[in-house]
């Protein structure tokens, strides 16, 4: 079975359920799969795709496990003790084949949040498996030893510090634990960490994340008022980590929305943000502006880019901003999906919450994902979100 392990998921779901268990474990939550390549079709392999949820939610959390995870002062006990009884519902999953494939995830959000990303590792490689029974991987072993190479050969020597990011869209379990293991022998000195709490534990590397979207759009429905939303979930997680996992998101309603909000106080308390969407040179330079526009130094603050990259994407950004600031990276599918052929672009978004619609209002085109286009709308006009810069699906 693709996924046996409860760890196999990202790192900032564990710490985004914590703050759901301690803060909202009443929350009710949808959402919704979608699929961002042309000609992708998983309606055929539906079947198979249900045993492995079923497998999924016979899981449960393994005392070597917890043990792992209690060594992380800010994960609290009670939040270990929850873990030790908690198991995920495949009555929370809904897939119909009727028109195209379309799943669709509602109940708890303390209940729901771990699935997305295992959710995603099963579908990835359930499609992948059918359409390359033969997979290349003399081909991916040739692609990253060349990537390797290209890093070591085009900046000093354990410059570019980057993140492995790439379970939701890999190719396969066994392909990822391998891209792991080759950047921990190749690039030690390069390489920070994982999001997959799985294999940091497996490989004793750092895991990596904080949040998600999902986090900060929970807000526009739990949050006293929508313009406070993004404040809010700011200032809940600053109260539950008290210093760690400072990193915020940016892009949930738009860089121009984000700097409003993101003020000398959170820009203080935060030790800095992470792009994942829009153009990142651009993103960067607001970024370093907006740090000296509050008097605070860029240079003691992180920029984490984590959105489509490659190494050589990584050099660039890394060149222009290295002097000004901290900038790390998060590579993902280009680590994890590239056997020589394309790798789709799935995700799973949150689109309500308690009953309410939710959005994400992307810096890029196409990344927008809301059910309710009058809700919407009204999002867009309480951010003073310029509808000219910003193509919706």
């Amino acid at each position: 079975m693709i996924i046996n392990s409860l760890l196999d998921t990202d790192f900032y779901k564990l710490t985004m359920m914590q703050v759901v268990l301690h803060w909202y474990p009443g929350a009710n939550v949808q959402y919704r799969f979608k699929c961002r390549t042309d000609g992708v079709d998983f309606a055929p392999y539906a079947d198979e795709i249900r045993r492995e949820i079923s497998h999924l939610c016979s899981l449960r959390f393994q005392e070597e496990e917890l043990l792992y995870l209690r060594q992380f002062a800010f994960f609290k006990s009670d939040f270990i003790d929850f873990l030790r009884i908690f198991q995920l519902d495949e009555n929370y999953v809904h897939i119909d084949t009727e028109n195209g494939f379309e799943l669709c995830i509602e109940g708890p959000w303390l209940h729901t949040i771990m699935l997305e990303v295992p959710l995603l590792a099963i579908l990835s490689e359930v499609y992948y498996r059918a359409m390359h029974l033969n997979p290349d991987y003399e081909e991916g072993e040739k692609r990253l030893t060349g990537k390797i190479k290209f890093l070591k050969d085009n900046t000093p020597k354990g410059a570019v510090q980057f993140s492995e990011f790439g379970t939701r869209r890999r190719f396969s379990y066994k392909w990822q634990e391998y891209v792991v293991r080759t950047l921990k022998e190749k690039l030690p000195e390069n390489l920070t960490g994982t999001s997959n709490v799985y294999f940091a534990k497996h490989f004793n590397l750092k895991p990596i994340g904080t949040m998600a979207h999902e986090y900060i759009q929970a807000f526009q429905a739990l949050g006293p008022r929508l313009i406070d939303s993004q404040k809010q979930a700011f200032e809940t997680w600053a109260r539950e980590y008290r210093g760690d996992h400072g990193i915020a998101l940016s892009d949930v309603c738009g860089l121009n929305a984000f700097l409003r909000d993101f003020d000398l106080y959170f820009c203080k308390l935060f030790d800095g943000a992470r792009h994942d969407s829009g153009e990142p040179l651009q993103w960067g330079e607001r970024m370093v502006k907006h740090y000296q526009d509050m008097h605070v130094d860029p240079k003691a603050k992180t920029l984490v880019f984590s959105d489509n990259l490659s190494f050589p994407k990584a050099i660039e950004i890394w060149d222009r901003f290295h002097k000004r600031t901290n900038p790390v990276f998060g590579i993902g599918t280009n680590l994890t999906n590239d056997l020589g052929h394309p790798a789709a672009q799935i995700v799973i978004k949150m689109t309500q919450c308690n009953g309410q619609p939710v959005a994400k209002v992307s810096d890029s085109p196409g990344k927008t994902m809301c059910g309710d286009e009058s809700y919407l709308q009204y999002l867009k006009k309480v951010f003073k979100i310029d509808q000219r810069n910003i193509e919706d699906q």
